[in-house]
């Protein structure tokens, strides 16, 4: 006897704290729901990775704009024909210079150098838009996370109310003496777990919405959109579309790094051509007290460095690259096909679970509810169905989760390219 007090005393106390748990994550009902293109919205503002793409455009500009400076020019002085013997002791005889040098640069280096910090900030774009998209995978999968959760404690809820009315009803058997005691034991144990199954699935969506509070930078003070677990796609017949890379965020990036080493190959071309220094200067005389003008020219002579090795060097980084995309191609149509074969099993299970499944199982548990009070079944029958009927709703939550993680990949992966960019 001390032993089922202890446990309905145990079971009050989970029920209490679930309770409570389940206050805290519904505290302000009047707010609006908190949707899940909001909370992408929400979070794309406040993620890390976003902050960190941003910076990777800025610096990209700055790199452009540096890119198309011209070289500084370069002040030069000589001072000729001082401190030595005879008639050029002293200053008497000396030839002081100044002037400035004027690179010129050839073979359209500029515009080279331009075309690289063009295809890298086109990068550090498509970057962005990854970041983005990958944000939007991670709130979805939490988001999705959190509304299964409550879903899971509305479940736990009507599971321990089904136990009260079950152990009431097994109650008044014993009181009437149809029953033995045996049975309401029964119950009570079958009441404590579900007790304790409240407290863990309250305490679980407490964890999964702070987790969703956390991504999204601020506190979630309404509800969600628990109505999101239910949405499934039109029944579709017909062949299944063969997946394609082209067009999709990962491959436009590999792109962008094969445009990035095309640009590094033209540069690194016209790094070959000796660029020009001009030096117009006025020379003085000191000897006679006249000026002159001195006009030189100056260019490079590319003997020990010719610049091949350097071109060579951008043709192999950029057959590198190349394969690179290929093999990003390949990878990425695998992954969209078992992406759609996941989303596609996913649907149809959560289609099974949610549908004839959960409604079969629901008439067993009636059944078995209206049978037991009226004396048509046993107990056992009862938990039994009840039981069924506890793991599917539970087999019915986690297939529509599923199913929306999978969609959220095969989007994520699908994903197209932003038009536009630079050139």
């Amino acid at each position: 006897m001390k032993k089922l007090l202890a446990a309905m005393f145990a079971a009050a106390s989970c029920a209490s704290v679930a309770q409570a748990q389940q206050e805290r994550i519904s505290a302000d009902t009047s707010a609006p729901i908190l949707t899940l293109e909001q909370a992408v919205a929400v979070a794309g503002g406040a993620a890390p990775s976003a902050d960190a793409a941003n910076a990777g455009i800025e610096a990209a500009q700055a790199n452009r704009t540096v890119a198309g400076l011209r070289p500084n020019p370069v002040a030069q002085a000589q001072i000729e024909n001082v401190a030595g013997t005879g008639p050029y002791s002293g200053l008497r005889s000396a030839e002081t210079t100044m002037g400035v040098a004027l690179p010129i640069e050839l073979g359209g280096k500029r515009s080279a150098r331009v075309a690289v910090a063009n295809a890298q900030l086109s990068r550090a774009e498509l970057e962005a838009a990854v970041a983005a998209a990958d944000v939007r995978l991670q709130v979805t999968s939490l988001y999705v996370e959190a509304i299964s959760a409550e879903r899971r404690l509305a479940m736990a809820r009507d599971q321990l109310k089904i136990a009260d009315d079950a152990l009431q009803a097994a109650r008044v058997r014993v009181q009437a003496g149809r029953a033995s005691p045996l049975e309401e034991q029964r119950a009570e144990v079958a009441r404590i777990n579900a007790a304790a199954s409240l407290e863990r699935a309250a305490r679980l969506a407490e964890v999964a919405r702070l987790n969703l509070a956390r991504r999204l930078g601020r506190s979630i003070n309404g509800a969600l959109d628990v109505a999101l677990l239910d949405r499934l796609p039109a029944a579709t017949y017909g062949p299944t579309v063969l997946p394609a890379a082209s067009g999709t965020l990962t491959l436009a990036a590999a792109d962008a790094d094969l445009a990035v080493a095309d640009a590094g190959i033209r540069l690194a071309r016209s790094n070959r051509v000796p660029d020009l220094n001009i030096g117009p200067a006025l020379r003085r005389l000191e000897a006679t007290n006249d000026t002159a003008a001195v006009f030189t020219v100056s260019i490079p002579i590319p003997l020990f460095n010719n610049g091949n090795a350097a071109v060579a060097q951008a043709s192999a980084e950029r057959s590198r690259v190349e394969a690179r995309r290929r093999m990003t191609a390949l990878d990425v149509e695998q992954a969209i096909a078992e992406a759609q074969a996941e989303a596609a099993n996913a649907e149809t299970t959560a289609r099974a679970a949610a549908g004839p499944a959960l409604a079969a199982a629901q008439e067993a548990a009636r059944i078995a509810r209206i049978g037991y009070r009226e004396g048509k079944f046993g107990q056992l029958d009862l938990l039994d169905a009840e039981r069924t009927l506890a793991d599917t709703r539970v087999a019915a939550i986690d297939a529509l989760a599923n199913y929306q993680n999978a969609r959220a990949r095969l989007e994520r992966l699908t994903a197209p390219a932003p038009e536009g960019g630079n050139q």
